[in-house]
């Protein structure tokens, strides 16, 4: 029986912001360059009303990665939580014009704002992220549909959502319904700094509920407190079958079933770096939805991560599907 979506995420609905700015502008309003920090409904305020000529766009990390799964044709569904406020219908009217599902309507009177991230692009294509959380960290259990869970061949995880109790709670009711239907489940680490904070939840989370886990080789080794990557790799492998661990510059590694493969990666420039491990995410995603071999789905999401950061902001403006075409990655 074919299943209702092929793809559904569950994370932090963010309206991204962007604009760009130079060093003496970052440090002129106390931005620290290059990093994600939390800031506070005022501070938020301030820096909205500092940024000239804004960019608005439905954002979030699993967010992102699903805009470029549709992108690739997919039916894909999103699992997140904004208030219903201008930002709010905004975001979810721009999910469903991208083609996923925005499957949680907004919250009326809701206690908290949507949730905006103020992003400042520096010529170096550095971001500076200075997010708001406002009613998406609330997301809870109550909020999966155990029912499309089951109607998801694949769902994945935001590993931003772990730092409370009820994200948890959420990941874990998505995946055990996911998986009871036949489907496979998976987590994007996200930050190594989030890792550190519930290690043994993030362990036991990947080892008894999880098929598949993505990051970056800093996240990967948070795992276990280490600096060699090959022995965080073989402990993670140990514990789930799949795991995808991206290192910049020198390519993607992937361990499936006790199988490696290095692939490499074109370097360039970047225009604007961020939103590299989220392509990448939509690229190896695909893949494995399609049946791909797992080489192939590391070199999709290398050429998807490659597409996103030629340009400003975190989603790719060409057709994917094309590319992948050119490419020889899928067939005409």
């Amino acid at each position: 029986m074919t299943k209702t979506y092929q793809i559904v995420g569950i994370g932090n609905a963010v309206v991204d912001v962007l604009t760009t700015a130079d060093d003496s502008f970052l440090d002129l309003m106390g931005i620290e360059k290059g990093i994600m920090q939390l800031v506070e409904r005022d501070r938020a305020e301030v820096l909205y009303g500092a940024m000239e000529n804004r960019k608005q766009a439905a954002g979030g990390s699993v967010a992102n990665t699903l805009a470029g799964i549709g992108n690739l044709g997919l039916r894909t569904g999103f699992v997140g939580r904004v208030s219903d406020d201008a930002l709010g219908q905004f975001y979810a009217q721009a999910m469903e014009a991208d083609g996923t599902k925005f499957i949680n309507a907004p919250v009326p009177n809701g206690a908290l704002p949507t949730s905006r991230s103020m992003i400042f692009v520096s010529p170096d294509g550095e971001r500076s992220m200075n997010t708001y959380l406002g009613i998406s960290a609330e997301l809870g259990p109550q909020d999966v549909d155990a029912d499309v869970a089951g109607n998801a061949e694949i769902v994945f995880l935001e590993g931003y959502l772990f730092d409370k109790d009820k994200g948890k709670e959420a990941f874990i009711t998505m995946a055990r319904a996911c998986r009871a239907a036949g489907g496979k489940a998976g987590i994007a680490i996200s930050d190594p700094f989030c890792v550190e904070r519930h290690r043994a939840d993030f362990l036991s989370l990947i080892e008894n509920e999880l098929d598949y886990v993505i990051g970056n080789e800093a996240e990967i080794r948070s795992l276990y407190e280490t600096d060699d990557l090959e022995d965080a790799l073989a402990k993670t492998a140990a514990i789930c079958s799949l795991v995808a661990c991206t290192r910049s510059g020198e390519g993607v590694t992937i361990v499936a079933d006790g199988n490696r493969d290095d692939v490499p990666v074109e370097r360039i420039v970047p225009v604007d770096a961020t939103g590299a491990g989220d392509g990448f995410a939509a690229g190896f995603l695909y893949g494995l939805a399609t049946g791909a071999d797992m080489r192939t789905c590391g070199e999709m999401g290398c050429a998807v991560a490659g597409e996103v950061i030629r340009h400003m902001g975190p989603r790719a403006d060409r057709n994917l599907l094309a590319m992948l075409r050119d490419l020889s990655l899928v067939s005409a």
